[in-house]
């Protein structure tokens, strides 16, 4: 079973069960932080760019109920927006704040407008993720995964569509 969290307009078809808050007609079911699926029933969770939106009070109890219904050695392959890839960007960009503004806040508007509560580097993200019960850490390459034929923000790069740029999202897998 593979569950795609915080999904949104992104269907990655049968062998997925899309879960998000909006409204769209590929959905499963709607709630990412309490999961109807038994425990050690789920090998792989993918949730991309949605786990900012959870302020670090909140993030660990999230990830808990992630790492709750993967089975042993499943896999969580989480991507965020990444503090150390926007750093550059806003460096090395002749236009600065403006090309980092939005992953860095973000915005979805699911009635009241949503801004990102906070931003991870590698080492804080993999904190969380082993205070959750994770183990074993480690960074994945967008491009080699069974759904990087559907673009999303984890193949974000400045200059945008320049995969030999500076890739700001953080893509990390951990294993229960």
């Amino acid at each position: 079973m593979k569950l795609h969290l915080g999904c949104g307009k992104k269907d990655f078809g049968r062998g997925w069960i899309h879960i998000d808050g909006g409204d769209f007609p590929h959905l499963d079911s709607h709630d990412i932080t309490k999961l109807e699926y038994e425990s050690g029933s789920v090998d792989l969770i993918y949730a991309c760019h949605v786990l900012e939106y959870f302020d670090r009070e909140e993030v660990v109890d999230v990830l808990k109920e992630w790492c709750r219904v993967l089975r042993k050695d499943g896999i969580l392959r989480v991507a965020v927006p990444d503090f150390e890839g926007l750093v550059r960007v806003y460096k090395e960009s002749p236009y600065g704040l403006d090309h980092v503004l939005g992953p860095l806040f973000g915005r979805i508007k699911m009635g009241n407008i949503i801004y990102h509560k906070t931003v991870y580097d590698f080492r804080c993200l993999e904190w969380v993720l082993i205070e959750a019960g994770f183990g074993w850490v480690q960074y994945y390459d967008w491009q080699k995964t069974e759904h990087s034929h559907i673009e999303d923000f984890s193949s974000l790069y400045y200059p945008y569509k320049d995969t030999t740029g500076i890739l700001i999202s953080l893509n990390v897998e951990a294993v229960k």
